[in-house]
Protein backbone atom coordinates (compact mmCIF):
# COMPACT_ATOMS: atom_id res chain seq x y z
CA UNK A 1 0.00 0.00 0.00
CA UNK A 2 1.70 3.18 -1.19
CA UNK A 3 1.16 6.76 -0.10
CA UNK A 4 0.03 7.56 -3.64
CA UNK A 5 -2.79 4.99 -3.39
CA UNK A 6 -3.87 6.35 0.01
CA UNK A 7 -3.89 9.89 -1.34
CA UNK A 8 -5.95 8.89 -4.37
CA UNK A 9 -8.53 7.19 -2.18
CA UNK A 10 -8.74 10.01 0.39
CA UNK A 11 -9.06 12.69 -2.31
CA UNK A 12 -11.54 10.57 -4.29
CA UNK A 13 -9.43 10.70 -7.42
CA UNK A 14 -10.73 7.41 -8.83
CA UNK A 15 -14.14 7.52 -10.49
CA UNK A 16 -15.44 4.27 -8.97
CA UNK A 17 -14.42 5.39 -5.47
CA UNK A 18 -16.31 8.65 -5.91
CA UNK A 19 -19.44 6.80 -7.00
CA UNK A 20 -19.38 4.36 -4.10
CA UNK A 21 -18.53 7.02 -1.51
CA UNK A 22 -21.38 9.22 -2.72
CA UNK A 23 -23.87 6.38 -2.38
CA UNK A 24 -22.69 5.23 1.06
CA UNK A 25 -22.41 8.76 2.46
CA UNK A 26 -25.95 9.64 1.38
CA UNK A 27 -27.19 6.37 2.82
CA UNK A 28 -25.39 7.08 6.11
CA UNK A 29 -26.95 10.54 6.39
CA UNK A 30 -30.47 9.27 5.72
CA UNK A 31 -30.03 6.32 8.08
CA UNK A 32 -28.69 8.51 10.88
CA UNK A 33 -31.48 11.10 10.58
CA UNK A 34 -34.37 8.63 10.43
CA UNK A 35 -32.77 6.28 12.94
CA UNK A 36 -32.98 8.95 15.66
CA UNK A 37 -36.78 8.85 15.68
CA UNK A 38 -36.79 5.07 15.35
CA UNK A 39 -34.46 4.71 18.34
CA UNK A 40 -36.42 7.14 20.49
CA UNK A 41 -39.65 5.31 19.68
CA UNK A 42 -38.00 2.10 20.96
CA UNK A 43 -38.56 0.35 17.65
CA UNK A 44 -35.00 -0.50 16.71
CA UNK A 45 -35.78 -4.13 15.89
CA UNK A 46 -38.49 -3.08 13.44
CA UNK A 47 -35.79 -2.11 10.93
CA UNK A 48 -34.27 -5.58 11.23
CA UNK A 49 -37.63 -7.23 10.59
CA UNK A 50 -38.31 -4.95 7.62
CA UNK A 51 -34.90 -5.64 6.06
CA UNK A 52 -35.37 -9.40 6.31
CA UNK A 53 -38.92 -9.11 5.07
CA UNK A 54 -37.69 -7.27 1.97
CA UNK A 55 -35.70 -10.24 0.68
CA UNK A 56 -38.70 -12.11 -0.83
CA UNK A 57 -39.71 -8.84 -2.47
CA UNK A 58 -36.38 -8.73 -4.30
CA UNK A 59 -36.70 -12.31 -5.45
CA UNK A 60 -40.34 -11.81 -6.43
CA UNK A 61 -39.51 -8.64 -8.40
CA UNK A 62 -36.81 -10.55 -10.29
CA UNK A 63 -39.25 -13.30 -11.23
CA UNK A 64 -41.89 -10.80 -12.35
CA UNK A 65 -39.44 -8.81 -14.48
CA UNK A 66 -38.04 -11.97 -16.10
CA UNK A 67 -41.57 -13.23 -16.79
CA UNK A 68 -42.36 -10.00 -18.69
CA UNK A 69 -39.10 -10.13 -20.65
CA UNK A 70 -37.40 -7.28 -18.79
CA UNK A 71 -33.95 -7.25 -17.21
CA UNK A 72 -34.40 -9.06 -13.91
CA UNK A 73 -31.39 -7.33 -12.40
CA UNK A 74 -32.73 -3.79 -12.83
CA UNK A 75 -32.05 -2.08 -9.50
CA UNK A 76 -35.14 0.20 -9.49
CA UNK A 77 -37.38 -2.83 -10.07
CA UNK A 78 -35.65 -4.87 -7.37
CA UNK A 79 -35.84 -2.02 -4.88
CA UNK A 80 -39.51 -1.49 -5.68
CA UNK A 81 -40.16 -5.14 -4.90
CA UNK A 82 -38.17 -4.83 -1.69
CA UNK A 83 -40.17 -1.74 -0.75
CA UNK A 84 -43.50 -3.50 -1.27
CA UNK A 85 -42.38 -6.55 0.70
CA UNK A 86 -40.96 -4.36 3.48
CA UNK A 87 -44.22 -2.45 3.82
CA UNK A 88 -46.11 -5.73 3.83
CA UNK A 89 -43.84 -7.06 6.57
CA UNK A 90 -44.35 -3.92 8.63
CA UNK A 91 -48.12 -4.24 8.18
CA UNK A 92 -47.96 -7.86 9.35
CA UNK A 93 -46.09 -6.82 12.49
CA UNK A 94 -48.72 -4.16 13.21
CA UNK A 95 -51.64 -6.56 12.65
CA UNK A 96 -50.14 -9.31 14.82
CA UNK A 97 -49.33 -6.86 17.59
CA UNK A 98 -52.76 -5.18 17.54
CA UNK A 99 -55.17 -8.05 16.97
CA UNK A 100 -53.52 -10.92 18.84
CA UNK A 101 -52.29 -11.50 22.36
CA UNK A 102 -48.69 -11.74 21.17
CA UNK A 103 -46.20 -9.05 22.10
CA UNK A 104 -44.46 -6.84 19.55
CA UNK A 105 -41.14 -8.66 19.88
CA UNK A 106 -42.89 -11.96 19.13
CA UNK A 107 -44.51 -10.38 16.06
CA UNK A 108 -41.12 -9.10 14.91
CA UNK A 109 -39.57 -12.53 15.33
CA UNK A 110 -42.36 -14.22 13.37
CA UNK A 111 -42.26 -11.79 10.46
CA UNK A 112 -38.44 -11.69 10.35
CA UNK A 113 -38.00 -15.45 10.24
CA UNK A 114 -40.93 -16.37 7.98
CA UNK A 115 -40.31 -13.67 5.36
CA UNK A 116 -36.56 -14.28 5.33
CA UNK A 117 -37.07 -18.01 4.99
CA UNK A 118 -39.49 -17.45 2.11
CA UNK A 119 -36.95 -15.16 0.45
CA UNK A 120 -34.19 -17.76 0.73
CA UNK A 121 -36.53 -20.35 -0.81
CA UNK A 122 -37.28 -18.05 -3.76
CA UNK A 123 -33.54 -17.41 -4.25
CA UNK A 124 -33.05 -21.18 -4.44
CA UNK A 125 -35.67 -21.38 -7.18
CA UNK A 126 -34.05 -18.51 -9.10
CA UNK A 127 -30.60 -20.08 -9.00
CA UNK A 128 -31.99 -23.15 -10.76
CA UNK A 129 -33.53 -21.11 -13.57
CA UNK A 130 -31.78 -21.11 -16.92
CA UNK A 131 -29.42 -18.16 -17.23
CA UNK A 132 -30.15 -16.99 -13.71
CA UNK A 133 -26.99 -18.24 -12.04
CA UNK A 134 -25.39 -14.81 -12.51
CA UNK A 135 -28.40 -12.90 -11.25
CA UNK A 136 -26.41 -11.90 -8.15
CA UNK A 137 -29.48 -11.58 -5.95
CA UNK A 138 -27.74 -13.40 -3.12
CA UNK A 139 -25.41 -10.41 -2.82
CA UNK A 140 -28.29 -8.44 -1.31
CA UNK A 141 -27.91 -10.57 1.81
CA UNK A 142 -24.44 -9.18 2.53
CA UNK A 143 -24.42 -6.15 0.23
CA UNK A 144 -22.46 -5.36 -2.90
CA UNK A 145 -21.06 -1.90 -2.30
CA UNK A 146 -17.98 -2.23 -4.49
CA UNK A 147 -20.04 -3.04 -7.58
CA UNK A 148 -22.28 0.00 -7.23
CA UNK A 149 -22.87 1.75 -10.55
CA UNK A 150 -23.31 5.45 -11.18
CA UNK A 151 -27.03 4.99 -11.77
CA UNK A 152 -27.30 3.04 -8.51
CA UNK A 153 -25.50 5.77 -6.57
CA UNK A 154 -27.72 8.48 -8.09
CA UNK A 155 -30.84 6.50 -7.21
CA UNK A 156 -29.65 6.07 -3.61
CA UNK A 157 -28.62 9.73 -3.39
CA UNK A 158 -31.87 11.14 -4.73
CA UNK A 159 -33.95 8.84 -2.55
CA UNK A 160 -31.86 9.67 0.52
CA UNK A 161 -32.27 13.41 -0.10
CA UNK A 162 -36.03 12.97 -0.44
CA UNK A 163 -36.17 11.02 2.83
CA UNK A 164 -34.16 13.65 4.70
CA UNK A 165 -36.25 16.49 3.26
CA UNK A 166 -39.46 14.81 4.44
CA UNK A 167 -37.93 14.29 7.91
CA UNK A 168 -36.85 17.95 8.12
CA UNK A 169 -40.21 19.22 6.86
CA UNK A 170 -42.08 17.11 9.45
CA UNK A 171 -39.47 17.54 12.19
CA UNK A 172 -41.76 19.20 14.76
CA UNK A 173 -44.59 16.78 14.05
CA UNK A 174 -42.31 13.74 14.30
CA UNK A 175 -40.88 15.10 17.55
CA UNK A 176 -44.36 15.41 18.99
CA UNK A 177 -45.31 11.89 17.89
CA UNK A 178 -42.05 10.56 19.33
CA UNK A 179 -42.08 12.12 22.79
CA UNK A 180 -45.77 12.63 23.61
CA UNK A 181 -48.11 10.85 21.18
CA UNK A 182 -50.96 10.89 23.71
CA UNK A 183 -50.87 14.68 23.95
CA UNK A 184 -50.58 14.98 20.18
CA UNK A 185 -53.63 12.79 19.65
CA UNK A 186 -55.65 14.71 22.26
CA UNK A 187 -54.66 17.99 20.56
CA UNK A 188 -55.95 16.77 17.20
CA UNK A 189 -52.67 15.80 15.51
CA UNK A 190 -52.77 12.76 13.19
CA UNK A 191 -50.35 10.74 15.29
CA UNK A 192 -51.28 7.52 13.54
CA UNK A 193 -50.52 9.02 10.13
CA UNK A 194 -47.22 10.42 11.38
CA UNK A 195 -46.31 7.01 12.71
CA UNK A 196 -47.02 5.46 9.32
CA UNK A 197 -44.93 8.16 7.63
CA UNK A 198 -42.02 7.41 9.95
CA UNK A 199 -42.30 3.70 9.31
CA UNK A 200 -42.44 4.38 5.58
CA UNK A 201 -39.21 6.41 5.82
CA UNK A 202 -37.61 3.58 7.77
CA UNK A 203 -38.61 1.12 5.08
CA UNK A 204 -37.18 3.45 2.45
CA UNK A 205 -33.79 3.68 4.18
CA UNK A 206 -33.81 -0.06 4.75
CA UNK A 207 -34.42 -0.80 1.10
CA UNK A 208 -31.69 1.62 0.01
CA UNK A 209 -29.26 0.14 2.51
CA UNK A 210 -29.65 -3.37 1.17
CA UNK A 211 -27.68 -2.37 -1.93
CA UNK A 212 -24.76 -1.13 0.16
CA UNK A 213 -24.53 -3.22 3.33
CA UNK A 214 -27.06 -6.00 2.78
CA UNK A 215 -30.13 -7.34 4.53
CA UNK A 216 -28.31 -8.48 7.64
CA UNK A 217 -26.27 -5.34 8.38
CA UNK A 218 -28.65 -2.60 7.29
CA UNK A 219 -30.05 -2.24 10.80
CA UNK A 220 -26.65 -0.92 11.89
CA UNK A 221 -26.99 2.06 9.54
CA UNK A 222 -30.27 3.00 11.23
CA UNK A 223 -29.35 2.32 14.86
CA UNK A 224 -25.61 2.76 15.45
CA UNK A 225 -25.25 6.45 14.38
CA UNK A 226 -28.22 7.73 16.45
CA UNK A 227 -27.19 5.57 19.40
CA UNK A 228 -23.72 7.13 19.24
CA UNK A 229 -25.17 10.63 18.89
CA UNK A 230 -27.15 10.22 22.10
CA UNK A 231 -23.89 10.33 24.08
CA UNK A 232 -23.08 13.85 22.83
CA UNK A 233 -26.25 15.87 23.43
CA UNK A 234 -29.81 15.81 24.77
CA UNK A 235 -31.16 18.19 22.13
CA UNK A 236 -33.14 16.39 19.40
CA UNK A 237 -32.04 18.67 16.55
CA UNK A 238 -28.38 18.35 17.50
CA UNK A 239 -28.75 14.61 17.95
CA UNK A 240 -30.16 14.36 14.43
CA UNK A 241 -27.31 16.39 12.95
CA UNK A 242 -24.65 14.40 14.83
CA UNK A 243 -26.26 11.08 13.85
CA UNK A 244 -26.28 12.09 10.20
CA UNK A 245 -22.64 13.18 10.47
CA UNK A 246 -21.59 9.88 12.07
CA UNK A 247 -23.47 7.98 9.37
CA UNK A 248 -21.76 10.00 6.64
CA UNK A 249 -18.31 9.53 8.17
CA UNK A 250 -18.95 5.81 8.55
CA UNK A 251 -19.81 5.58 4.85
CA UNK A 252 -16.81 7.64 3.74
CA UNK A 253 -14.19 6.04 6.00
CA UNK A 254 -15.53 2.51 5.57
CA UNK A 255 -15.60 2.80 1.79
CA UNK A 256 -12.08 4.28 1.77
CA UNK A 257 -10.70 1.43 3.89
CA UNK A 258 -12.38 -1.10 1.62
CA UNK A 259 -10.84 0.61 -1.42
CA UNK A 260 -7.39 0.36 0.16
CA UNK A 261 -7.94 -3.29 1.11
CA UNK A 262 -10.09 -4.81 -1.68
CA UNK A 263 -10.39 -8.14 0.13
CA UNK A 264 -12.42 -6.53 2.90
CA UNK A 265 -16.17 -6.36 2.13
CA UNK A 266 -17.19 -2.72 2.06
CA UNK A 267 -20.54 -3.18 3.81
CA UNK A 268 -18.98 -4.94 6.79
CA UNK A 269 -16.21 -2.35 7.02
CA UNK A 270 -18.74 0.52 6.95
CA UNK A 271 -20.67 -1.02 9.83
CA UNK A 272 -17.44 -1.68 11.74
CA UNK A 273 -16.37 1.95 11.37
CA UNK A 274 -19.77 3.05 12.69
CA UNK A 275 -19.24 0.67 15.60
CA UNK A 276 -15.91 2.33 16.34
CA UNK A 277 -17.70 5.68 16.31
CA UNK A 278 -20.17 4.29 18.82
CA UNK A 279 -17.39 3.12 21.15
CA UNK A 280 -15.66 6.52 20.94
CA UNK A 281 -18.98 8.24 21.72
CA UNK A 282 -19.65 5.83 24.58
CA UNK A 283 -16.30 6.70 26.15
CA UNK A 284 -15.92 10.42 25.41
CA UNK A 285 -19.41 11.79 24.69
CA UNK A 286 -19.98 15.15 26.36
CA UNK A 287 -23.49 14.32 27.57
CA UNK A 288 -23.57 10.65 28.57
CA UNK A 289 -20.07 9.38 27.84
CA UNK A 290 -18.48 7.24 30.53
CA UNK A 291 -15.58 9.66 31.03
CA UNK A 292 -17.98 12.60 31.33
CA UNK A 293 -20.25 10.72 33.77
CA UNK A 294 -17.27 9.68 35.90
CA UNK A 295 -16.00 13.27 35.97
CA UNK A 296 -19.42 14.64 36.94
CA UNK A 297 -19.80 12.04 39.69
CA UNK A 298 -16.38 12.98 41.05
CA UNK A 299 -17.32 16.67 41.01
CA UNK A 300 -20.59 15.90 42.80
CA UNK A 301 -18.76 13.86 45.43
CA UNK A 302 -16.26 16.68 45.99
CA UNK A 303 -19.10 19.20 46.24
CA UNK A 304 -20.94 17.07 48.81
CA UNK A 305 -17.77 16.61 50.86
CA UNK A 306 -17.12 20.35 50.78
CA UNK A 307 -20.67 21.12 51.94
CA UNK A 308 -20.46 18.57 54.74
CA UNK A 309 -17.10 19.90 55.95
CA UNK A 310 -18.14 23.57 55.89
CA UNK A 311 -21.40 22.81 57.64
CA UNK A 312 -19.57 20.78 60.27
CA UNK A 313 -17.11 23.63 60.85
CA UNK A 314 -20.03 26.06 61.14
CA UNK A 315 -21.72 23.83 63.72
CA UNK A 316 -18.39 23.49 65.49
CA UNK A 317 -18.26 27.28 65.87
CA UNK A 318 -21.84 27.27 67.16
CA UNK A 319 -21.02 24.58 69.73
CA UNK A 320 -17.98 26.51 70.94
CA UNK A 321 -15.66 23.62 70.10
CA UNK A 322 -13.33 25.66 67.91
CA UNK A 323 -11.18 26.95 70.77
CA UNK A 324 -8.24 24.80 69.74
CA UNK A 325 -7.22 22.30 67.11
CA UNK A 326 -7.65 19.18 69.23
CA UNK A 327 -11.24 19.91 70.24
CA UNK A 328 -12.07 21.03 66.72
CA UNK A 329 -10.67 17.89 65.09
CA UNK A 330 -12.44 15.70 67.65
CA UNK A 331 -15.75 17.46 66.97
CA UNK A 332 -15.36 17.14 63.18
CA UNK A 333 -14.44 13.48 63.39
CA UNK A 334 -17.47 12.66 65.54
CA UNK A 335 -19.87 14.86 63.55
CA UNK A 336 -19.18 13.33 60.15
CA UNK A 337 -17.51 10.04 61.07
CA UNK A 338 -14.37 11.12 59.24
CA UNK A 339 -11.27 9.00 59.45
CA UNK A 340 -8.10 10.90 60.16
CA UNK A 341 -6.92 10.66 56.55
CA UNK A 342 -10.31 11.69 55.10
CA UNK A 343 -10.56 14.69 57.40
CA UNK A 344 -7.02 15.75 56.57
CA UNK A 345 -7.69 15.59 52.82
CA UNK A 346 -10.96 17.49 53.16
CA UNK A 347 -9.35 20.26 55.21
CA UNK A 348 -6.42 20.51 52.80
CA UNK A 349 -8.77 20.81 49.84
CA UNK A 350 -10.84 23.51 51.55
CA UNK A 351 -7.66 25.42 52.44
CA UNK A 352 -6.44 25.15 48.86
CA UNK A 353 -9.78 26.59 47.68
CA UNK A 354 -9.34 29.54 50.10
CA UNK A 355 -12.40 28.58 52.15
CA UNK A 356 -10.62 28.07 55.51
CA UNK A 357 -7.37 29.18 57.13
CA UNK A 358 -5.42 28.74 60.34
CA UNK A 359 -6.08 31.36 63.02
CA UNK A 360 -3.74 32.60 65.73
CA UNK A 361 -4.72 29.67 67.97
CA UNK A 362 -3.84 27.12 65.29
CA UNK A 363 -7.51 26.17 64.80
CA UNK A 364 -9.30 26.26 61.48
CA UNK A 365 -11.26 29.45 60.76
CA UNK A 366 -13.38 30.57 57.83
CA UNK A 367 -12.33 33.00 55.17
CA UNK A 368 -14.98 35.45 53.99
CA UNK A 369 -15.83 33.20 51.03
CA UNK A 370 -15.89 30.09 53.20
CA UNK A 371 -18.09 31.76 55.79
CA UNK A 372 -20.61 32.76 53.13
CA UNK A 373 -20.78 29.24 51.77
CA UNK A 374 -20.97 27.63 55.19
CA UNK A 375 -23.80 29.91 56.29
CA UNK A 376 -25.74 29.22 53.11
CA UNK A 377 -25.21 25.43 53.27
CA UNK A 378 -26.22 25.28 56.94
CA UNK A 379 -29.33 27.39 56.42
CA UNK A 380 -30.45 25.40 53.39
CA UNK A 381 -29.88 22.08 55.08
CA UNK A 382 -31.76 22.99 58.22
CA UNK A 383 -34.72 24.34 56.29
CA UNK A 384 -34.81 21.33 53.99
CA UNK A 385 -34.48 18.93 56.90
CA UNK A 386 -37.35 20.66 58.70
CA UNK A 387 -39.51 20.59 55.59
CA UNK A 388 -38.99 16.86 55.10
CA UNK A 389 -39.75 16.10 58.74
CA UNK A 390 -42.69 18.50 59.20
CA UNK A 391 -44.37 18.48 55.79
CA UNK A 392 -43.21 15.40 53.87
CA UNK A 393 -43.48 12.86 56.71
CA UNK A 394 -39.99 11.58 56.04
CA UNK A 395 -38.24 9.41 58.59
CA UNK A 396 -35.31 11.15 60.31
CA UNK A 397 -32.91 8.57 58.87
CA UNK A 398 -34.10 9.37 55.33
CA UNK A 399 -33.60 13.14 55.49
CA UNK A 400 -31.51 14.36 52.60
CA UNK A 401 -28.09 15.71 53.56
CA UNK A 402 -27.40 17.17 50.13
CA UNK A 403 -29.87 20.06 50.30
CA UNK A 404 -29.64 22.42 47.34
CA UNK A 405 -30.72 26.07 47.29
CA UNK A 406 -33.99 26.01 49.18
CA UNK A 407 -35.34 29.05 47.33
CA UNK A 408 -35.36 27.03 44.11
CA UNK A 409 -37.59 24.35 45.64
CA UNK A 410 -40.03 26.03 48.03
CA UNK A 411 -41.90 29.31 48.00
CA UNK A 412 -41.07 32.37 50.14
CA UNK A 413 -43.98 31.91 52.53
CA UNK A 414 -43.10 28.30 53.26
CA UNK A 415 -39.41 29.20 53.71
CA UNK A 416 -40.40 31.85 56.29
CA UNK A 417 -42.58 29.32 58.11
CA UNK A 418 -39.71 26.81 58.14
CA UNK A 419 -37.38 29.43 59.60
CA UNK A 420 -39.84 30.04 62.44
CA UNK A 421 -40.08 26.30 63.12
CA UNK A 422 -36.30 25.94 63.24
CA UNK A 423 -35.96 28.91 65.62
CA UNK A 424 -38.66 27.47 67.93
CA UNK A 425 -36.56 24.30 68.11
CA UNK A 426 -33.65 26.38 69.40
CA UNK A 427 -31.52 26.12 66.28
CA UNK A 428 -30.20 29.22 64.57
CA UNK A 429 -30.88 29.87 60.88
CA UNK A 430 -27.87 31.82 59.55
CA UNK A 431 -28.98 34.50 57.14
CA UNK A 432 -25.73 36.12 56.10
CA UNK A 433 -21.99 36.02 56.55
CA UNK A 434 -22.34 38.45 59.48
CA UNK A 435 -23.51 35.59 61.75
CA UNK A 436 -19.88 34.67 62.44
CA UNK A 437 -16.77 36.72 62.97
CA UNK A 438 -15.04 37.65 59.72
CA UNK A 439 -11.36 37.20 59.04
CA UNK A 440 -9.24 40.33 59.45
CA UNK A 441 -9.09 42.59 56.42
Amino acid sequence: MTSDLILRVVLLTDYNTRVVVFGTVMLGIAGGVIGVFLLLRRRALLADAVSHAALPGIAGAFLVMVAFGADGRSLPGLLLGALIAGLLGMACVSVIDRYTHLSEDAALGIVLSVFFGFGIALLGVIQKMRGASAAGLASFIFGKTASMLRSDAILIGVSAVAIVVVAVFLFKELRLATFDPAFGASDGWPVGVLDLVLMGLVVGVTVLGMQAVGVILVIAVLIVPPAAARFWTDDLARTTVIAGTIGALGGYIGTSISALAPRLPAGAVIVTVMGVGFVVSLMFGTSRGLVHVARERHRLLMRIREQNLLRALFECEEAGAAVNTDRQMSYLGNARSYTGAELGRALARAERDALIRRDERGAWAFTNAGLARAARFTRNHRLWETYLLEYADSAPSQVDYGADFIEHVLGEELVAELERVVEREGRRVPESVHTLKREPT
